[in-house]
């Protein structure tokens, strides 16, 4: 009998490419949902074989439940989960329905590990943080954590390209990341970080070369402290052309903090900045590279390890990060009943051989100093 996966949100952009990642890489049967019926209608058309389709809301809590039921994995990528609370994940627990999703938010990727202990006694696997970063990012720290027999510093510096291939949904995500200032692990203690601030120029693959990032509110910044021994942990995202991180360190820092919790501001900067992108990603395109690096002693001398990681589509990445971990569930080479993020339920081997085989290629250099 197949494999049915079920993808909430699957008519965006994250949601399509983790489509058709599944449909590239397994054999499983696919129900992809939306609320807006003609694009439902258009990407089952797109996606062909094993799509169906489900004209869903998330506030019909009777029909989600009952679409979950005819499902052994639920992909959440209905974003922006900000907004999101735990439902989809209690009723997987529920009805013991296996669980991932593309949360990129600190205060849903809490709710979610809040339910870790009514996941294990169900028996379901639920990963959160999927998709490219967070998701293959944090796969990227294991990596080098692994290589260094002891680390105290984490630093993980993203870049996209204009959109980055991505909705109006993820625009909506840069923006609602600016609200509030936001904790993070520096030197052995939580300390108040202003978002957008701390500009540092760091050096990426080609074609990005050097870019200015800032700090910037990633569920990896509380996630790795907790899962790894460091005393430092540091997230910066910047994009291309620079001029928009200009203007986002304008929004974040000069704009009235009331303008910001008002949900129609937010509203607007999301609209205005898509607009801006689907100009420009023609000449800056719509990639993303991310570089981390971890920091620490190997065979008694300070070392650091230093991975990369170039694609030209940054929803696509997104989409065989997401992609790569349901195959692995639906194959039973990810069996491991609880709420997990990316870097406590994906090995290492597997996350290199999933990346081989889908032809995402991960650079790692060692930076040694005496």
């Amino acid at each position: 009998m197949a494999d049915r996966v079920l993808i909430l949100g699957g008519t965006g952009r994250i949601g399509s490419s983790v489509g058709q990642d599944l449909i590239a890489h397994t054999d499983a049967e696919i129900t992809i949902t939306g609320r807006n019926v003609d694009v439902v209608k258009a990407l089952s058309a797109k996606l062909r074989d094993r799509v169906d389709f489900v004209v869903i809301d998330l506030d019909d809590r009777e029909k989600l439940r009952n679409t979950i039921a005819s499902c052994n994995l639920v992909i959440h990528c209905a974003g922006p989960f900000h907004y999101r609370d735990a439902r989809v994940l209690k009723t997987c627990i529920e009805l013991g329905v296996n669980y991932l999703d593309v949360s990129d938010h600190r205060s849903f990727t809490q709710k979610a590990l809040d339910c870790k202990s009514e996941a294990e006694a169900a028996g379901i696997t639920a990963i959160v943080n999927s998709g490219i970063f967070p998701g293959i990012s944090n796969s990227m720290v294991l990596q080098g954590f692994e290589k260094l027999d002891s680390v105290e510093r984490i630093h993980l510096s993203y870049v996209v390209a204009g959109s980055g291939g991505a909705g109006i949904t993820v625009m909506r995500t840069t923006f609602l990341g600016l609200r509030r200032p936001f904790e993070a692990w520096i030197d052995g203690e939580w300390q108040v970080v202003k978002p957008y601030s701390s500009r540092e120029p760091i050096q990426f693959p080609p074609p990005y070369g050097r870019t200015g990032v800032y700090w910037f509110d990633m569920p990896e910044t509380f996630t790795l402290p907790e899962t790894f021994p460091v005393k430092t942990v540091i997230t910066k995202f910047g994009t291309v052309p620079d001029f928009y991180n200009f203007l986002t360190w304008t929004v974040a820092h000069l704009w009235p903090p009331s303008w910001l919790q008002n949900p129609q501001v937010i509203e607007f900067l999301a609209h205005v900045s898509h607009r801006m992108t689907d100009f420009t990603d023609r000449f800056s395109g719509i990639g993303v590279a991310i570089r981390s690096e971890v920091s620490g002693e190997k065979d008694g001398q300070s070392a650091s390890y230093c991975s990369t990681l170039v694609h030209e589509n940054t929803a696509i990445a997104a989409g065989i990060g997401t992609g790569t971990i349901a195959q692995l569930m639906l194959d039973g080479k990810i069996n491991k009943p609880g709420v997990w993020v990316v870097e406590q339920a994906l090995p290492t081997h597997l996350f290199e051989q999933a990346m081989s085989n889908r032809g995402l290629e991960i650079h790692g250099e060692w930076l040694r100093s005496n």
